[in-house]
């Protein structure tokens, strides 16, 4: 093959896994080739010395890993054009949610090699979490470069693929709850008499350190979160509120609709 790792689609995350893989001398920009058919999405993967193209199907046929950066809905179009390289030991790498494996192969006519990923849009900081999966096609050592790639643009774990719509809710959608929190922060010091750009440097360096404090001590969450609470204090007026409130339990909700929703799409 011409070239070691192709992407069909040149969005953010494409952007961030191809970005990560070079700058971390995983691949080199002549052994990728992209195709998107806007033309400033090929040019900024170009200015890195990666080939482009607008036609999908030439990285299909030069391309030892393929990896499918689209949404969803373009599946059937992307997987005709699969079809015919069942049996070449050519590995598809999908990071289309809520696609099995098995459909995955369905759609391109089956006898194919998927890995399938499910990563998170912190890779754009090389901060990301992948889950990945590995399909019974593809051959020991072959998932080597992909769990390499997505490692380097932050952590990767490797999933058996019966548990990714559980994986896609916690870890995949995981930073939008972040967000959520930090608009509510946000706004509630505004509310309380805080100018907006103080209330937006104290929530996102708390969160900021929160994070990393999370990340490096051997405290779990809810001992972390003791050692914050005094008692009669602040803290523990306003997690008694959110206790009071369900808010676990609304969270546990919500992730189980979010579930709910990525085994729908996947039918």
């Amino acid at each position: 093959m011409q070239y070691q790792f192709g992407s069909v689609g040149a969005g953010n995350m494409a952007e961030a896994i191809i970005r990560g893989a070079i700058d971390h001398e995983v691949l080199k920009p002549d052994q990728i080739i992209v195709a998107d058919p806007t033309p400033e999405r090929r040019e900024l993967f170009a200015s890195w010395g990666c080939s482009v193209t607008e036609d999908n199907a030439a990285v299909v046929s030069q391309s030892q890993y393929i990896m499918l950066a689209v949404k969803p809905q373009m599946l059937p179009e992307v997987a005709d054009q699969l079809a015919g390289i069942g049996q070449t030991g050519q590995i598809i790498v999908s990071i289309i949610t809520g696609v099995s494996i098995e459909k995955l192969s369905e759609f391109a006519g089956g006898g194919h090699r998927v890995i399938r990923v499910m990563p998170n849009t912190p890779l754009l900081v090389g901060e990301g979490m992948s889950a990945i999966a590995i399909g019974s096609g593809v051959k020991a050592g072959e998932e080597t470069l992909v769990l390499d790639i997505f490692a380097k643009a932050g952590r990767a774990v490797q999933v058996d693929e019966s548990v990714m719509d559980e994986v896609t809710v916690v870890s995949g959608s995981g930073p939008a709850y972040v967000f959520y929190l930090a608009e509510a922060m946000i706004e509630a010091g505004i509310k309380l008499g805080l100018d907006p750009s103080t209330a937006e440097d104290l929530t996102k360096q708390t969160i900021r350190g929160a994070a990393r404090l999370l990340d490096e001590s051997e405290d779990s969450p809810a001992e972390l979160r003791a050692k914050v609470t005094s008692r009669g204090g602040v803290t523990l007026a306003a997690t008694t509120h959110m206790d009071e409130s369900k808010v676990k339990q609304i969270i546990a909700d919500a992730l189980e609709k979010g579930r709910d929703r990525s085994i729908e799409l996947g039918r």
